[in-house]
């Protein structure tokens, strides 16, 4: 009889195991979810702050990074341009600048 009894409370530890590190789990991610709203909410992330000194807003194109008076500007917010996509843009041996006309 002892025997049996063992048998089943050996057979019910790994589904109460399993529900215990459940549990565990769903609580952090809640405690995490909470930490990333209250951040948020607060304004402790601020994508602004975080900007690259080298990024532009140009009308119609959006962020540019790099020398937006460079022919070869790849006017992206990711690469300057394909002959020097980490930057920095002064003193490019690869610069080549536009001329503009006025009307």
């Amino acid at each position: 009889m002892v025997v049996v009894v063992f048998l089943i409370l050996v057979g019910l530890l790994p589904p109460a195991l399993s529900l215990w590190a459940t549990y565990r789990a769903e609580r952090r991610v809640v405690e995490r979810f909470d930490l990333a709203m209250e951040a948020g909410q607060y304004g402790a992330i601020n994508p602004w702050r975080l900007r690259d000194p080298d990024e532009h807003y140009v009308d119609g194109i959006g962020l540019v990074i790099g020398d937006i008076t460079c022919q070869l500007n790849a006017r992206s917010p990711h690469i300057r341009c394909a002959v020097n996509p980490s930057g920095p843009c002064q003193d490019c041996r690869a610069y080549e600048g536009r001329t503009y006309e006025l009307p």
